[in-house]
């Protein structure tokens, strides 16, 4: 078994076929088939089978997909690693939600950098549904993330912070000195919502509908400083995690009569090589925050 073959093999199962492969790798088709063939013959299984003119893994073929583009992607970093000590190493590329930007992060990478001047790391704003495809994708190396998500046990994971999703209005607002509001109460008011692929979003409607009322969405908005500013008008109201609160003393966060609690959380993909710059980080961001009380320091990492 040769890393050639893997690659070939690699790049025939993403292209469902040997043609399209051969022009990517920009080698003759021959040499592909052979490749597969070999990889066949040493491990005494069947990789592919047929369906018109696609290729198709067979679960043996699945499961070998798997463990050679991890070896693939662990040979890609080692070369990254040793290749040039002193070559400016690639930043982790991190997958952030807007609203988990403001407030779980910023205090965190500033330490880290401090820390570890020689790591870069290049912050990207998507919600966590897409983030983790992002990571499920390569894409992205890292991604902080709403856990509350059905997919998440695809993905290594540590989990960062508890909290709960609060009902937001400025001080001005009718419902400011409410103690706890209903969610008949709340479909009354104009709300801002944030965008589609936010777990927060797809919690908050499915409370809706679970007790019978439609959220009066106004406007959907990803960015939190332009929704505050809407709040401020005393007319809109919107939902924020408790911990932002405190960030932002001109609104008032108010308990939810049936409270919605989510786990806040890093997430990597299972089948990737680690390289040691994101190891440090990670380890460093299980370390921070439970020094910070953000989470209990026996709960369950899966993934160490």
């Amino acid at each position: 078994m040769t890393l050639n073959q893997l690659r070939y093999f690699c790049m025939a199962s993403r292209c469902h076929s040997i043609t399209k492969a051969a022009e990517e790798l920009y080698v003759t088709q021959p040499t592909v088939s052979v490749a597969i063939r070999d990889l066949e013959i040493e491990f005494g299984v069947s990789l592919f089978s047929r369906k018109g003119n696609q290729l198709i893994l067979t679960r043996e073929g699945e499961e070998f997909y798997q463990k050679a583009n991890y070896i693939l992607q662990y040979c890609n970093e080692l070369q990254a690693d040793y290749s040039n000590l002193s070559r400016v190493r690639p930043p982790i590329r991190i997958g952030i939600p807007p609203m988990l930007s403001t407030v779980f992060f910023p205090e965190l990478l500033l330490a880290f950098s401090e820390e570890h001047p020689e790591i870069a790391v290049s912050l990207e704003e998507y919600g966590s549904v897409r983030a983790c495809n992002l990571v499920q994708d390569d894409t992205l190396d890292l991604a902080l993330v709403n856990m509350e998500q059905y997919n998440i046990d695809k993905f290594h994971h540590a989990v960062l912070a508890d909290d709960q999703v609060v009902f937001c209005v400025a001080k001005n607002h009718p419902l400011a000195g409410r103690e706890v509001v209903s969610i008949q109460d709340m479909a009354k008011q104009p709300l801002i919502f944030f965008n589609a692929d936010s777990v927060q979003n797809q919690l908050l409607k499915l409370r809706f509908e679970l007790e019978g009322y439609t959220p009066n969405i106004i406007m959907r908005s990803s960015q939190i400083y332009t929704t505050l500013q809407f709040l401020k008008t005393g007319r809109y109201a919107c939902f924020l995690y408790s911990s932002m609160t405190d960030k932002f003393p001109e609104i008032i966060g108010i308990p939810m009569q049936t409270p919605i609690r989510v786990k806040i959380g890093m997430i990597w993909k299972k089948s990737r090589y680690i390289s040691s710059d994101m190891q440090t980080l990670i380890s460093f961001t299980k370390k921070y925050y439970q020094m910070h009380s953000l989470i209990p320091s026996d709960k369950k990492t899966s993934g160490d």
